[in-house]
């Protein structure tokens, strides 16, 4: 059972953004995705997330084809945590993490509020208004509005899918690497985790599989292991002597 790009091809206008993509993010895994800018990275994930609907291929989660999915339904199992963070309502941070509650009611709803928010170390902001939030606070609000979102799924079994578009961008060292072992936890718990990542270090510490994508199509997958001197050279088109120095650091 994954969440899987099958085959998927998406245009824009004479633009194609995705060609060919088929790769899974599985349950009990991170699967992180790197590229230059303009490889179709963010794209796959609104294609993952029901946002974007392809020409051709199909998104399939556990078995099920995604268009045939109601919206309510896939809150339920998938959440989305996008690159801009930016959220003009008077809210503050508290009700902003309240919202990944919307799609159930119970009475456990405050604690799991709570919990996220410690989790993601923003409860000494629950009752600022998020506007006034730096970029890095509202980046770990919104990671824990999607921890709430999926947290009810682990109750009845289901699989759960948290989608993460650059969500380290804005954050320092230490939150940084906070998001990133939320992220590892939640996979660790059964769910499946996809993250759009830069830092070539923090992709080979944190995630299980990589998929490197170039010009809109897979450009390689596999372990971590997989990021070798000259598959970097490759990929981001960077002397092998750099890359092979880049990756000696990490």
């Amino acid at each position: 059972m994954t969440l899987a790009l099958e085959d998927v091809t998406l245009k824009a206008g004479r633009a194609t953004l995705l060609k060919g993509v088929s790769f899974a993010v599985e349950p009990g895994q991170v699967t992180a995705v790197l590229g230059p800018n303009g490889a179709g990275k963010s794209t796959a994930l609104s294609v993952l997330a029901g946002d974007l609907k392809p020409q051709g291929g199909r998104v399939v989660i556990d078995g099920r084809d995604m268009a045939t999915m109601a919206k309510s339904e896939l809150a339920r199992v998938r959440a989305v945590v996008g690159q801009h963070a930016a959220m003009s309502f008077p809210l503050t941070a508290y009700e902003v993490v309240a919202l990944g509650a919307h799609p159930f009611a119970g009475p456990e709803r405050e604690d799991i509020v709570e919990e996220s928010m410690a989790a993601m170390d923003v409860l000494h902001l629950a009752g600022r208004d998020y506007p006034t939030l730096s970029g890095g606070e509202r980046q770990r609000i919104q990671i824990a509005r999607a921890l709430v979102q999926l947290r009810p799924a682990a109750k009845d079994g289901a699989r759960r899918y948290l989608l993460m578009d650059e969500p380290t961008a804005h954050l320092d060292l230490k939150h940084k690497i906070l998001a990133l072992e939320c992220a590892r936890a939640f996979a660790d718990a059964g769910g499946g985790v996809l993250c759009i990542l830069h830092d070539l270090g923090l992709a080979q510490e944190f995630s299980d599989e990589i998929v490197l994508l170039k010009g809109g199509e897979v450009f390689s997958g596999g372990s971590g292991g997989s990021l070798t001197g000259e598959t970097i050279s490759a990929l981001f088109e960077i002397p092998v002597w750099r890359s092979r120095s880049l990756l000696a650091t990490l």
